[in-house]
């Protein structure tokens, strides 16, 4: 009777060590999450019909790793970085989401659960994994969602120390403004870039501190530049 219940435990233990954040790669060499295509399928229609939207700027980003940067106002931000590539993409997420019903799906997605202050050793080394494996992953700095009239909040520390020590792209997504039901809003996923100017330099917290306010001024020109072309739009109207 031991030797039967020691065999059940060394399965369990088993299973759960058999659990990785890193998706495996396909034969093409590219990793797709079945279950994140499946979602794909159901919320990218559902949430335009809640939240029309239109994408502009660079609405296909290329195989392999990169770091979405976004801001935040509603959980359907999420949709957008998922319209660009048919790849897994590992989102970084509150952690409270453990204790939700939907962090089975969240598991299959393979999300990473993050601590608000976004400090969690051990979530950004999941990130610097999968980075290096070749993976696409999507943070929103803000740390919380964006209630005030405010353009964008500042940016927590994270985005910019995994892209600096990893020399990973970066994909700027803005949603133009906050989400409403039934009224058309724009999303703009601007051109990939790179912190290159920081690559073989120390990171000291007033580095990291300057590239994360860098990469926050790049979301904000780019919802400016948006501004700007509405407005031509007017004018010639």
């Amino acid at each position: 009777m031991q030797e039967v219940t020691d065999e059940k435990q060394v399965k369990k233990t088993k299973k759960k060590k058999e659990y990785s954040i890193l998706q495996p790669a396909n034969k093409q060499g590219r990793h797709v999450n079945a279950m994140l295509n499946a979602l794909r399928f159901f919320l990218v229609p559902l949430s335009w019909l809640l939240f029309p939207f239109k994408v502009f700027g660079h609405k296909k980003v290329k195989d392999g790793a990169c770091i979405y940067v976004c801001n935040h106002y509603r959980i359907w931000d999420v949709v957008y970085p998922a319209l660009t590539t048919d790849e897994g993409i590992h989102y970084l997420a509150k952690s409270e989401l453990k204790k939700s019903f939907i962090w089975p799906f969240c598991r299959a997605v393979k999300l990473i659960p993050l601590d608000r202050n976004g400090e969690d050793v051990k979530s950004l080394m999941d990130a610097l994994r999968c980075l290096k494996n070749n993976e696409k992953i999507a943070i929103y700095p803000e740390g919380t969602r964006n209630k005030t009239d405010q353009p964008m909040l500042p940016f927590k520390s994270g985005a910019s120390m995994l892209a600096i020590k990893t020399k990973t792209p970066i994909v700027p997504v803005v949603t133009y403004q906050k989400q409403r039901p039934f009224r058309l809003n724009h999303v703009i996923i601007g051109e990939p870039f790179e912190l290159s100017e920081y690559y073989g330099q120390k990171m000291t917290q007033e580095l990291l501190a300057e590239a994360d306010e860098k990469l926050r001024q790049r979301l904000l020109d780019i919802r400016e530049e948006h501004t700007k072309l509405l407005e031509s739009k007017k004018k010639k109207s």
